[in-house]
């Protein structure tokens, strides 16, 4: 099982972070090891005095599949859920200057806490699937299918050019504008429409 990331895929967090908006999907890979499973907490790491939130919908690859068309893509996943991406600042921002990979930024153990899924038919239009973040009961991040800059099945399509796709493989998505810090004590919540999905702690 593998992640596949897509960053920059939100207009508005693309402007927050300065950064050009992308003419193709911008992708970057995430271990297993990053995946916190049943609302286990995330443990703050001591390398990172910038550890940032990314709320973000999360594809389940339920076919094998390499060099998908955008048309068939739709037949490729049949589960969304919901995940952060977590993000240490601070090393991210030391790699780009230096034009460095972003691994130890992005693809740190527990970087990707992952959150019950939804069966594709239980949503009514994938096209149109409101998410949020709140910490500690306040709305962070709040975002919509629909303001993707690629569709699930553009994303689907580009990816699997490159890296053929098996059952269980994980997209994350991209994330909305709203993106910020996490600090110990912290409790995150994230949600498919008024459904949560995901629960827990940072120690």
């Amino acid at each position: 099982m593998k992640i596949i990331a897509i960053g920059r895929n939100y207009a508005d967090h693309a402007k927050e972070l300065n950064n050009p908006l992308p003419s193709e999907p911008v992708v970057f890979m995430k271990p297993s090891t990053c995946i916190i499973k049943k609302n286990k907490p995330f443990f703050y790491p001591d390398f990172s005095s910038d550890i940032q939130h990314e709320v973000e919908l999360v594809l389940k690859i339920s076919k094998v599949g390499k060099n998908i068309e955008e048309k068939f893509a739709n037949r490729y996943f049949n589960q969304i859920g919901i995940g952060i991406d977590f993000t240490a600042r601070d090393l991210q921002r030391i790699a780009k200057e230096k034009g460095l990979p972003w691994e130890k930024a992005k693809a740190f153990d527990g970087a990707a806490p992952l959150g019950r899924f939804l069966e594709k038919d239980q949503l009514a239009d994938i096209g149109n699937i409101p998410f949020s973040l709140k910490i500690n009961g306040m709305l962070v991040q709040e975002g919509n299918s629909r303001d993707m800059i690629f569709s699930f099945d553009q994303m689907i399509a580009y990816v699997s050019k490159f890296f053929s796709l098996q059952i269980g493989d994980l997209i994350f998505t991209g994330t909305p504008a709203g993106v910020g810090p996490v600090k110990i004590g912290d409790r995150l919540e994230a949600f498919i429409g008024e459904e949560s999905l995901l629960d827990f702690k940072i120690k």
